[in-house]
C-alpha cells in the first residue's frame, strides 16, 4: 500500500507540476506516447519509468484541471521563461506536508524535455527531508492501440487517466 501511495503521490505531483507550467504557455507536447523516467534522491522509489499517451486537447485540459487543484494546495507558484527554457518555484502543502521546490525545464516538447527539481519537505511521518528529481521525457511515437489520450501507464502496468484528477485527489490522505 505504501508503494501505491508513493506512486500515486509522484504521479499527482508530476501532473500538478505539468499543469501549473502549462498554465503559463509552455509549449504543448507533441501528440503521441511519451516515456517519462523519474530519478529521485532523498525519497522512496529512487527510479520510476512511466508512459503517457497525450494529444493537444489533453495537454490543455491538464492545465485547466490541475490549475484549481494546484491553487488549492499551493501558496506560491512562480514560473518564468529563461534563455534555456523555464524555471518554476513553488510552495505547496498536501496531507500536512509542506514542500518548497525549484525546477528547471529544458527541451523542445516535440522529441524530448527534461525537468530538474530540488525540493525541501517538512511535516508528516518523515519530518524534514530534501529530494532531487530529474524527469527525462522522450517521445516514442504514436500511442498504442489500447491507449487513449490521458492514459498514464505506471510501473507494473497500472493504468490511470489524467482526466480523472478528481478521483486522484480523493485517493490522497487527508490533512
Amino acid at each position: 500500500m505504501t508503494r501505491q501511495l508513493a506512486l500515486l503521490g509522484s504521479a499527482v505531483c508530476l501532473v500538478l507540476s505539468a499543469g501549473a507550467a502549462f498554465a503559463v504557455d509552455l509549449p504543448i507536447r507533441k501528440a503521441g506516447l511519451w516515456e517519462m523516467k523519474m530519478v529521485r534522491t532523498g525519497g522512496p522509489l529512487p527510479e520510476m519509468t512511466m508512459q503517457h499517451c497525450t494529444d493537444e486537447t489533453t495537454d490543455k485540459q491538464m492545465s485547466s484541471a490541475a490549475s484549481p487543484m494546484a491553487k488549492e494546495m499551493c501558496s506560491k507558484q512562480d514560473i518564468q521563461k529563461t534563455a534555456t527554457g523555464y524555471v518554476t518555484d513553488s510552495v505547496c502543502g498536501i496531507s500536512g506536508v509542506n514542500v518548497t521546490s525549484h525546477a528547471e525545464i529544458t527541451g523542445d516538447f516535440n522529441s524530448a524535455y527534461t525537468i530538474k527539481t530540488t525540493s525541501h519537505a517538512e511535516g508528516g511521518p518523515s519530518g524534514k527531508h530534501d529530494t532531487t528529481m530529474t524527469i527525462e521525457a522522450k517521445w516514442l511515437g504514436a500511442c498504442k492501440a489500447d491507449q487513449k489520450a490521458g492514459d498514464i501507464i505506471m510501473p507494473g502496468g497500472m493504468k490511470m487517466n489524467v482526466k480523472d484528477m478528481d478521483k486522484l485527489k480523493g485517493l490522497l490522505p487527508k490533512k
